[in-house]
């Protein structure tokens, strides 16, 4: 792409990589802005090919569909040259592997997309799965669990190991073929086939649950719940709450169901199957969480092909400074607050968890983002930006506290124009850092103005019951009614008295 083509809002140095994912059910494009530990998304389509619907009683792909197919490949290919991929990796999954005519159908997509086609097998196909997982989650501990059309896809990930997984033919689409889409005998087959389960025997804490119908019924489940943040990624249930959620999505006429509306008419003749394979994977990991991934196997191939100094990145972190750096200020002064905050948080008198120090660096990096916006509205669209940002390694109550942090270094400590719902999903606690923090940040920027190279010669500490704000220097002329009352109100928070000291 040449130089001139860049938006304002590229990072420059990166070369788009594409991945084009030939799935049972679907055909998806995704062109990544460059192959980094915090992948984004520079353009995402799908269509729904239907290649393996057929497969279990013809053993083959049917013609419509593979005609399907490759007309969206060829639209694929020509976007992803378009947006000046350097590289496109394509990847088939369960029906092409396995169907009669596959190899024949793998051969004219190899034309189509002028590379080859990297078939993947049921192992390599949950290894990227869990890969995916490991990408996407901090600590990482349970089962990747990815249902697609033709197979389910089941490992174990604890940390950045990835056990060895099993590919099972339990994808929606093939339980509906095999029994003439009979619910009743496919739930029978499901149950046969996870039963004592090996993967499943040291399953860990979590259930990861991957692909587009376990997604489906994520998103029904925010629907029926009137879930306040519409973000997939990391979405969480207990398992009790799940296994409930699955019997009732198999008992109900989905018409019927509350919130219906939310899954796109050609996911609902899933939705059963996906219940129903969630129920048998619930009773026999015994996790302790169900938790949705948005990552998967594109993901885990971007992750696979990562340096090693890259895989090593916090993603949360490595977003937050993208962020910074496209849209602050002064990337160098939204670093610098990291190390003043440091002296007021993770001390004995206010101890912070390591969970709690990276979303406090995170909201650091991620405080100036929202600066051209008119101010009336600053806090109110940072909420917004940072709330639905398309960030990893991050669960829906760090999201929160980041969001209010941000708000309420822009707006102060005023809650009245605040939505209640996003504050539903913090705890006490991180809502009461998020207070902490967010008027922190408020005694910082009238200190620097968002310069670099000023807050790192001030500090700011507890000590001997009180919120000392140290100025040495010239920097004792920028003592003024304005941060002197914003320190009064970080010194409420804390229960201290506060003291400004210049010389």
């Amino acid at each position: 792409m040449a130089q001139e083509e860049h938006a304002p809002g590229r990072l420059d140095g990166r070369d788009p990589i594409a991945i084009i994912d030939i799935g049972s059910n679907s055909i998806r494009l995704v062109v990544y802005e460059g192959a980094r530990r915090s992948p984004t998304p520079i353009f995402n389509e799908k269509v729904l090919a239907g290649l393996g619907r057929a497969i279990a009683t013809t053993g083959r792909l049917d013609d419509e569909a593979m005609a399907r197919a490759l007309a969206a490949l060829r639209r694929f290919r020509a976007l992803a040259e378009q947006l000046g991929a350097t590289a496109l990796h394509v990847i088939a999954t369960a029906a092409a592997r396995e169907a009669e005519n596959g190899a024949e159908f793998v051969a004219r997509c190899q034309e189509v997309c002028g590379v080859p086609i990297r078939v993947l097998s049921g192992a390599s196909e949950a290894r990227l799965s869990a890969l995916g997982v490991v990408s996407g989650f901090r600590d990482a501990d349970g089962i990747a669990a990815d249902l697609g059309g033709g197979s389910l896809e089941i490992v174990r990930v604890c940390g950045t190991d990835v056990g060895e997984g099993a590919t099972l033919p339990l994808g929606g689409l093939r339980l509906a073929d095999m029994t003439g889409n009979n619910p009743a005998k496919a739930a029978k087959l499901v149950k046969a086939a996870l039963k004592d389960h090996e993967v499943l025997a040291d399953a860990g804490a979590n259930l990861y649950a991957i692909g587009g119908t376990f997604r489906a019924l994520a998103n029904l489940h925010m629907a029926q719940k009137g879930y306040p943040l519409h973000v997939m990624h990391h979405y969480q249930m207990s398992a009790r709450e799940a296994l409930d959620f699955a019997r009732l999505v198999r008992r109900a006429d989905p018409v019927a169901l509350t919130g219906i509306e939310s899954v796109s008419s050609a996911r609902r003749p899933l939705l059963v199957y996906g219940a129903m394979v969630l129920e048998h994977l619930i009773k026999n990991a015994h996790p302790k969480k169900v938790i949705i991934s948005a990552l998967g196997v594109r993901e885990g191939l971007l992750y696979e092909l990562l340096e090693e100094d890259e895989k090593v990145r916090d993603p949360l972190l490595a977003a937050s400074e993208e962020l910074a750096l496209l849209r602050s200020r002064s990337p160098g002064h939204v670093r610098e607050l990291i190390d003043w905050t440091d002296a007021l948080f993770g001390g004995d008198e206010l101890p912070e968890t390591a969970y709690e120090e990276r979303l406090r660096q995170a909201a650091c990096l991620l405080a100036d983002i929202g600066w051209r916006a008119h101010p009336d509205y600053r806090g109110e669209q940072c909420l917004n930006l940072i709330a639905h940002a398309a960030f990893i390694g991050i669960d829906h109550p760090g999201r929160a506290f980041l969001a209010l942090a941000v708000y309420y270094r822009h707006v102060g400590l005023i809650d009245e124009h605040l939505s209640p719902r996003i504050r539903e999903v913090a705890s006490t606690r991180l809502l009461d850092r998020a207070r902490l923090l967010g008027a922190a940040l408020r005694v910082a920027y009238l200190i620097s103005a968002s310069a670099p190279g000023i807050i790192s010669s001030t500090s700011l500490s507890l000590t001997r019951g009180k919120l000392i704000l140290n100025l040495p220097g010239r920097y004792a002329a920028l003592r003024g009614e304005r941060l002197e009352s914003r320190l009064r109100a970080l010194s409420r928070l804390l229960g201290r008295q506060p003291e400004i000291v210049t010389g």
